[in-house]
């Protein structure tokens, strides 16, 4: 009979989860998974998205199980109480997220790890690009990234070597976007790194362009986080789906966890102990899972003793622009998303500002031109000709703001609303900041250049603030234990044994997807349990 059930016992089956929980059982460590969902099939979600009625919700083939409700547009499982709704989305179920993002897999800047040092704003992290780049070489390989030639595209990263993968061969409207822009010298357009195929890569087919990346990629050519489920499971880990964490232990002194206490969909509690443990369910339920496991021990919390649990929520709130392009270019052929002006990303301005990405989608509005034209009272040939004209130039062009760590930002248990299982809701505090609502004016600005530079007509401005799913902050890095819950290898200050792996520790969040620092951070950790094993 062992001392414990598990020597690591990780919760969440994400993005980061499973690529802790690979790495260490490959090393010989004996790992359980707790995930809160159910398994997840690919055919199946194909299906749901084929009979969906509304194209544009990218949650339609993600619907919750009852036991593990998530964050979705129609359902009441988060509760807001801010200035600001956040309306995020995310998934419970083997795989995470992953399932159904755009798969842009960038490299933070450098100085988005010095941002307090440099632009006397937000946090240092303590830990530097440098420090992280190693893992950010090795993430990209583990899941597979495509991208340009680093002599004919500077991205901004210094890099160690070539991308796993040469990048994906951009669609027409994305090479004369690119081509157009740069010739300008007003702004800097580059291919996005993604994880998505351009050739077969570790056992899955290249990209053929279906163009539904979000949600579902129907040939397993993007990268989900299930290839780590299955690929930890085949390496000797332990993966036990439908298992909704709501406690965490510890010992007498509140000084070393001890074991995870999980509800089954039966409402059967169940108690596994562990000699280490990983939270990676999400930068919302992480948080909540801790504040949840207050106990004598713990009063404030699990590794609460700088009252940060919860705080500094961080997102990439986004606005976006619509027009009509000067030529047919074609929209909604190949990847959705395939080429950012970064040369905001960076400068003196953020002292000020925000830094930001823009993103040309590459999709096509097939629904929304149609409905506007029958509501304008177009029928028959008329109708026919003017979607045609109209669909081959309709583009939008998206961004990611830049949002500071902010303590009044934050997600708390709701003290009275609990979900089917009788746990808490996620109540959520969230406002945008003049920080970001001086770059939100900037990017409107930058917008009506770029459509001038294109020959852009019937230009639209949406300046509601949509949020891009990127979870980030509530479980905050640092190297004080007074203002920060993990250190730089994400463990927690408070307790020795337990790790957090996920964008929850993220000091700040940059102005680019997260999945790629995830991912490097998430390689880092498990090679420190490693090394102390």
């Amino acid at each position: 009979m062992t001392e414990h059930d598990t020597d690591v016992l990780v919760v969440g089956s994400g993005l980061a989860g499973n690529l802790i929980a690979d790495r260490l059982a490959r090393a010989g460590i004996q790992v359980t998974i707790l995930e809160a969902g159910p398994r997840l099939h690919r055919h199946q979600l194909v299906e749901a998205y084929r009979n969906a009625t509304d194209k544009g919700d990218f949650m339609a083939p993600y619907v919750a199980a009852a036991h593990a409700p998530q964050g979705q547009a129609g359902s009441d499982y988060i509760v807001q109480d801010g200035d600001y709704p956040y309306n995020v989305q995310y998934i419970r179920a083997v795989g995470g997220t992953t399932w159904h993002w755009a798969a842009a897999t960038w490299r933070f800047l450098p100085n988005d790890f010095r941002l307090r040092s440099l632009y006397g704003v937000g946090r240092d992290w303590p830990l530097s690009y440098e420090d992280l780049e190693p893992w950010y070489t090795q993430a990209e390989v583990e899941l597979g990234v495509a991208g340009p030639d680093p002599t004919d595209e500077d991205l901004g990263s210094p890099r160690t070597g070539p991308y796993p993968m040469p990048a994906l061969p951009l669609s027409y409207m994305d090479r004369d976007f690119a081509d157009r822009l740069n010739a300008s010298g007003e702004f800097r357009v580059t291919t996005e790194p993604v994880c998505r195929n351009s050739v077969p890569y570790d056992g899955r087919a290249a990209c053929c362009g279906n163009n539904n990346c979000m949600p579902i990629c129907p040939i397993a050519a993007q990268y989900s986080g299930n290839v780590h489920a299955l690929k930890a499971e085949h390496a000797g880990a332990r993966l036990i789906p439908d298992a909704v964490a709501f406690a965490v232990d510890t010992d007498a002194e509140g000084y070393r966890v001890t074991a995870v206490r999980y509800l089954t969909p039966d409402g059967a509690r169940h108690r596994m102990t562990a000699r280490r443990i990983v939270l990676a369910a999400n930068g919302i339920e992480t948080p909540k899972l801790m504040l949840m496991s207050a106990s004598e021990a713990v009063p404030n919390g699990l590794a609460n003793r700088s009252d940060q649990v919860g705080r500094n929520l961080m997102d990439h709130p986004g606005i976006s622009v619509s027009f009509l392009w000067d030529k047919p270019v074609f929209p909604g052929r190949g990847p959705q998303e395939m080429t950012s002006v970064v040369s905001l990303r960076d400068g003196d301005f953020r002292s000020e500002m925000a830094g930001r990405k823009l993103h040309l989608g590459n999709m096509s509005d097939l629904d929304g031109i149609t409905e506007a034209l029958i509501d304008a009272g177009l029928r028959g040939p008329e109708l026919d000709a003017e979607i045609r004209a109209r669909v081959v130039r309709k583009v939008g062009i998206n961004c990611f703001l830049e949002q500071l760590p902010e303590p009044h930002n934050r997600v708390r248990p709701h003290p009275d609303q609990v979900d089917a299982m009788g746990l808490p809701k996620p109540l959520l505090t969230y406002r945008i900041e003049p920080y970001v609502e001086r770059a939100a004016q900037a990017t409107l600005e930058n917008y009506a250049r770029i459509a001038e530079l294109l020959g852009g007509t019937e230009v639209e401005f949406n300046a509601e603030y949509g949020g891009n799913n990127h979870i980030m902050g509530t479980t905050i890095m640092g190297s004080d234990p007074a203002s920060s819950v993990v250190d730089a290898e994400c463990r927690c200050h408070d307790h020795p044994n337990l790790f957090i792996g996920g964008p929850s520790v993220f000091s700040t969040g940059g102005t680019v997807n997260c999945g790629l620092t995830i991912a490097a951070l998430a390689l880092r950790l498990a090679d420190t349990m490693i090394a102390e094993s």
